[in-house]
């Protein structure tokens, strides 16, 4: 970890965890497996509110509908994703090999799991600094983004109109209960399933959704 991100660990099975995806996660309790989800969704919040505040700082005359744009171009799941390849996470993510996971979210969960990760084990001022001066500074292009069109399911649905295609959203399972309840989203072609997301979130799960089955269908 430290040769890979620079990190000393003080507690090395928060990160094992942190890249221990689903697929080969053991039940630990009532359906509750120790994969890397409790992770990523604690990661997810800490990772908004760094980024949140990095943009408030950042632009100080734009507005909230702007923000919030750059916010979701940020941690948008193709761009996680991108980051953690880019960073080598996916050499150190533990999965299987089921094919079928070649457009899932995984690389990106896995980020926003380490995220999670280094908070509880070094705290907020240290994953600040670390999302900040490590990541932001060297590996995201910032004026790039502001310039990236990331709106997926927008886009897909754009998509569908100009080649008359009937697209739907489709919850088709929740897992879990209460805060750790997640939606897996399907994105109906035609009828036809071409790519779904699970998160804790359904509008969310649904922008994951959109943006694989982009990938698939080469409008990304």
């Amino acid at each position: 970890m430290k040769t890979t991100l620079g990190i000393s660990p003080k507690n090395i099975s928060l990160y094992t965890q942190a890249f221990r995806h689903n697929s080969i996660a053991k039940e630990i309790k009532e359906g509750v497996k120790d994969s890397n989800e409790r992770l990523e969704y604690l990661g997810d919040a800490v990772l908004n509110a760094i980024i949140a505040e990095f943009l408030f700082k950042k632009f100080p005359y734009k507005d909230e509908g702007f923000l919030t744009k750059m916010r979701s171009k940020i941690v948008s799941r193709n761009h996680l994703n991108q980051l953690s390849v880019k960073l080598g996470l996916n050499k150190i993510l533990s999965q299987n090999s089921d094919p079928g996971l070649k457009y899932s979210s995984m690389h990106g969960d896995a980020f926003e799991a380490l995220i999670g990760a280094i908070y509880l084990d070094k705290g907020f001022v240290f994953v600040r600094n670390f999302i900040l001066n490590r990541i932001l500074k060297f590996h995201v292009d910032v004026e790039k983004i502001l310039l990236t069109e990331t709106d997926f399911k927008s886009k897909l649905i754009e998509w569908s109109q100009r080649e008359k295609q009937e697209v739907r959203f489709m919850v088709v399972e929740e897992n879990g209960n209460g805060y750790e309840k997640q939606f897996v989203v399907a994105v109906m072609v035609q009828g036809e399933a071409i790519a779904q997301a699970q998160h804790f979130s359904k509008k969310r799960a649904e922008q994951l959704s959109a943006e694989a089955t982009c990938i698939k269908l080469g409008i990304a």
